[in-house]
C-alpha cells in the first residue's frame, strides 16, 4: 500500500487474528479493534500492529476496513452505534466485509456505508488459518469491481485467487455455496471413515486410502490430523458455526427455490451433534459424534 496507508482489522478471532499477522509481515500498517479487548492486544503483541478502543476509532484514517466476525448480529453490532464502524469511516474508505453472513445483511449495510461516502464490498474468504498465514486465502468478491481494485493493496497479501463473481452480495452467496459444499464433504469424510473403522479397517490405513484417492481435495489431506486424532489440532471451525452456516445456506436455499437435500441432512446430524456437546469442538469431530451415537457392533 502507499506510503501511510493503513488498513483497520475489525475482529481478532481465529481468521481476523490471522489477517492481521499476513498483513503485517508484509509491511502493511494495521489497526485492530476486537469487542473483548485482550483478544486484541495478544493479536497486536505477536504482529506489531495497533490496538483500537473502538471500531470506530480503528477505521478512522484507514483507507481499507477488513471486517471478520462471527454472524450477523455480530456484524450488526459492530457497524451502528456511536462507536461503530460506520461512524469513523472517512470519504473513500472501502469496507470489506469478510464474514459469513446472509447476502442481505451485506445489502442492509449498503446505505449506511455510503451515506459516508464510503464503499463497501463482501469479500468473504475459503481457506483455514494456516492458509491465511500462507497469503493463499480464496476472496469471493461481490460489489463494483472499480472498488475492488482499490482494495486490492490490502486483500492481495492474503489471496491466492481474488474472483469478482458480481454485484454487492453476491461474494455472500459464494461462500454459503462454498461451504455448503465443504461441510457436505466434511460430513461425507466422517461417515466414510466411522464406517470403514466399524467394518474393521484402522483408521489410519483408512484415511491413508482417502488421501491417495479421488476424493482427496485440499481439504481431506489438511484436515487428517483432526480427524486421525481427534482433540490434538487446535479447533480451526468449530460445529456450532457450521449449524449457522448450513442455516444461511437453506434459508438462502428457500428464497432462491434451490433443492439442498444434502445439507438439510448435514444440518439434521450437526445440529445434533451440537444438541449433544459438541458445538466447540471442530468440525471434524463429526466423527466423533458418529462414533457415539451409531450402533454399536455385533
Amino acid at each position: 500500500m502507499g506510503e501511510g496507508q493503513r488498513v483497520a482489522v475489525v475482529g481478532a478471532g481465529r481468521m481476523g487474528g490471522a489477517m492481521v499477522g499476513t498483513l503485517r509481515r508484509a509491511g502493511v500498517e494495521v489497526v485492530v479493534f476486537n469487542r473483548t479487548r485482550p483478544k486484541a492486544e495478544a493479536v497486536a503483541e505477536a504482529t506489531g500492529a495497533v490496538v483500537a478502543a473502538s471500531a470506530r476509532e480503528a477505521v478512522e484514517g484507514a483507507q481499507v476496513v477488513l471486517s471478520s466476525l462471527t454472524d450477523d448480529a455480530a456484524v450488526g453490532a459492530a457497524y451502528t452505534g456511536r462507536d461503530g464502524i460506520v461512524a469513523g469511516l472517512q470519504p473513500g474508505t472501502v469496507v470489506c466485509e469478510s464474514s459469513t453472513i446472509d447476502p442481505g445483511t451485506v445489502h442492509r449495510l449498503r446505505p449506511l456505508v455510503e451515506a459516508r461516502r464510503a464503499s463497501l464490498l463482501d469479500t468473504p474468504v475459503s481457506g483455514s488459518v494456516s492458509t491465511v498465514e500462507a497469503g493463499q486465502l480464496t476472496i469471493m468478491a461481490g460489489g463494483d469491481p472499480e472498488v475492488l481494485e482499490r482494495a486490492r493493496p490490502a486483500l492481495d497479501p492474503l489471496a491466492k485467487q481474488i474472483f469478482h463473481v458480481g454485484g454487492l452480495g453476491s461474494g455472500a452467496v459464494m461462500k454459503l455455496a462454498v461451504n455448503s459444499i465443504l461441510h457436505g464433504l466434511n460430513l461425507a469424510l466422517a461417515e466414510g471413515l466411522v464406517l470403514a473403522e466399524r467394518a474393521g479397517v484402522a483408521r489410519e490405513a483408512a484415511y491413508e486410502v482417502f488421501a491417495a484417492s479421488a476424493i482427496a481435495a485440499p481439504f481431506v489431506h489438511y484436515k487428517r490430523e483432526a480427524f486421525e486424532h481427534p482433540g490434538r489440532p487446535p479447533v480451526a471451525f468449530s460445529l456450532d458455526l457450521v449449524e449457522k452456516d448450513l442455516e444461511l445456506a437453506l434459508a438462502l436455499a428457500a428464497q432462491s427455490g434451490a433443492a439442498m437435500e444434502q445439507a438439510a441432512t448435514n444440518h439434521r446430524v450437526v445440529q445434533a451433534a451440537v444438541a449433544a456437546g459438541l458445538g466447540d469442538h471442530d468440525l471434524s469431530e463429526l466423527a466423533t459424534y458418529l462414533r457415539s451415537s451409531g450402533p454399536d457392533p455385533a
